[in-house]
């Protein structure tokens, strides 16, 4: 029998985030005695237009947002970016060889195909545009974030984050950030944000985020990244079905992670499915922000969307 998800004290960094900014989030545990935090957010649709995005979000929630961890093969989302980069200036060609490449390193995870891409763009690149005033999505003022400092390979390393010497790490915030920039045509260009979008799309391993979304609706679009290493687990997606769209993203250091990452991801559409669409007079509607505290019991799945509270504004 499977111990229960959220009794477990072991260590779970979920977020369930759009951030507009530069990545808001609260660094503090939930239990500051504990080793090991549980983070567990909430938010709603992703917006279109430039009237939602001017409106949205208003509110952004999140609990140890900002915890970076080891996220295995998730990190291959910034080789990714920065090869996209590399082809809008003219560096790398977008050719059928290097577009396998880059389906076969994000939808199967290749390690070879990640270390080549790699090879090409160049690791002092990858950290340089993660860290770039453009995305931010490392930030050493907000405890890291996306990044990856080694070849997937067992020799290759370049260098490990500044912050907690990690070789492939990110923190929920950011790799939701992502997601979210990807998703608002804000990486690289709106085209190549869409071609990005289509690779990330059509996963080819179906576990953790894929498996119990396929689960609970087969007809669901979802474009993801994940890792696992030893007991690391982690995964990040867009999912898009019956007519809503939201970023999940999860990061777990235990043996049962895995399994936790498929129930985690039927909990956050639940969340998402019983929050209702606010319509705000200044721009088309656009989902409830809410953070929920993590629970405690088996009921606490169940009794999620009606503990969602605000906590503090992304707003500059």
């Amino acid at each position: 029998m499977r111990r229960s998800l959220f009794a477990l004290p072991a260590a779970l960094v979920a977020a369930l985030v759009l951030a507009l900014g530069a990545g808001a989030g609260n660094g503090t545990p939930v239990d500051s005695a504990s080793k090991n935090p549980l983070t567990l957010a909430v938010i709603g649709d992703v917006p279109y237009g430039a009237d939602q995005l001017a409106a949205f979000p208003e509110w952004v929630a999140a609990i140890n947002g900002d915890y970076m961890m080891y996220a295995a093969s998730l990190p291959k989302i910034a080789i990714l970016l920065a090869a996209f980069e590399r082809i809008a200036a003219g560096q790398l060609v977008l050719d059928a060889h290097t577009l396998a490449v880059l389906k076969a390193m994000i939808r199967y995870s290749s390690n070879t195909a990640a270390s080549e891409m790699m090879g090409k763009v160049g690791l002092p690149f990858i950290a340089d545009v993660l860290s770039s005033p453009r995305y931010r999505l490392y930030d050493e003022s907000h405890n890291g974030g996306l990044w990856a400092g080694k070849a997937y390979a067992q020799e290759g390393l370049w260098q490990r984050d500044p912050l907690h010497n990690l070789s492939h790490g990110g923190t929920p915030m950011q790799i939701a950030r992502f997601y979210y920039l990807l998703e608002t045509g804000q990486l690289v260009s709106p085209e190549y944000s869409q071609q990005m979008k289509e690779i990330l799309g059509h996963p080819g391993i179906i576990h953790k985020f894929v498996k119990g979304m396929k689960e609970r609706d087969p007809d669901a679009l979802i474009f993801r990244k994940s890792g696992s290493w030893a007991n690391w687990h982690s995964d990040s997606a867009i999912v898009e079905r019956a007519g809503r769209r939201y970023i999940a993203v999860a990061l777990s250091d235990d043996p049962d992670g895995r399994h936790w990452l498929e129930v985690l991801i039927q909990a956050f559409d639940t969340v998402i499915f019983s929050t209702p669409v606010v319509q705000r007079a200044s721009a088309p509607p656009v989902s409830a922000i809410a953070l929920v505290a993590p629970p405690t019991s088996d009921e606490g799945v169940a009794q999620m969307p009606r503990l969602l509270k605000p906590r503090y504004s992304l707003r500059p």
